[in-house]
């Protein structure tokens, strides 16, 4: 049976407060394989006049591959039409797909994540058609682009995000799940087991308390765990995603207030021994 890769990436995002480059070692270190990269990330490196070929080189000197690019937050018509009012208004509306996708393919990325944070909820005609152009030109770059459902964004869980993949109907267009995003908006492991391994493009894991915080974008922001120190069903998870024959990438995620005040390489120390452990766990009780 086809199963998800072992080969675990670092997601960037937690660490942006980090230059790229000062988190190649550890990452290394700790017994990443990967790490997903911020477009800004690259963008910081090339105003100071370094080029992609030299940023590629420092990643594989490492031992390491840029496994996604993170992410397109501006694809929707709506978009355009967002006020200042939105948190991180200007920044999100730079992450267009033309910007994005001309980075991550000269970066060696091979798919992008795509998703809703300015609480922008479209048609699914509206989103089926941006995310078809999306991926059109992804496609001309030899790129995948996955939409990660965020349950305070307007695609909140993934229902709404299979079915405009579905409805877009392009070979290079799919999902990216993170366990925490899959548990918090009330999706189901039912519904996750309908879904075809091969439209499953990336995933990403980590924990969390039984109990939801009374803001899900303070939590999903500051209160993850690591793999195994929470509650979410991991093993049902896992379980679920190899039964679909997904053999994605996984990469661990974990926005908390540990990783803003501790130096980064104390923070990642345990995360890839947790995070196979309880594959492995799940492996054996399959």
């Amino acid at each position: 049976m086809l199963m998800l890769s072992v080969d675990l990436g670092l997601a960037g995002p937690p660490f942006g407060h980090i230059p790229l480059l000062d988190r190649l070692a550890p990452a290394r270190t700790a017994g990443f394989s990967g790490m997903s990269v911020m477009p800004g990330d690259i963008w910081s490196l090339e105003a100071e006049g370094m080029n992609a070929t030299e940023i590629r080189a420092r990643f594989a000197d490492h031992g390491l591959r840029v496994m996604e690019m993170d992410c397109i937050a501006c694809w929707l018509p709506s978009h355009h039409n967002v006020g200042e009012d939105v948190p991180m208004a200007a920044l999100l509306r730079a992450l267009t797909p033309e910007r994005v996708v001309e980075t991550a393919a000269r970066t060696g990325s091979s798919s992008i994540t795509v998703v809703e944070m300015m609480g922008v909820t479209p048609s699914l005609d509206e989103a089926a058609e941006a995310f078809a152009r999306l991926c059109d030109m992804a496609a001309g770059q030899g790129l995948k682009a996955h939409i990660e459902f965020l349950p305070f964004g307007g695609i909140p869980d993934l229902a709404r995000a299979w079915a405009i993949v579905q409805a877009a109907d392009r070979p290079n267009g799919g999902l990216m799940i993170d366990s925490w995003h899959f548990f918090r908006s009330g999706s189901s492991l039912d519904l996750l087991s309908t879904i075809p391994g091969k439209r499953i493009f990336s995933v990403q894991i980590n924990d969390a308390p039984a109990q939801p915080g009374e803001n899900l974008l303070q939590e999903t922001m500051a209160g993850r765990l690591v793999p195994g120190e929470g509650d979410l069903d991991l093993i049902g998870f896992i379980r679920t995603l190899d039964a679909t024959g997904c053999t994605a990438s996984v990469s661990v995620e974990i926005f908390s207030t540990e990783t803003a005040s501790q130096p980064m390489a104390e923070t990642i120390r345990h995360w890839t021994g947790a995070t196979h452990a309880i594959i492995d766990r799940a492996r054996k009780e399959s």
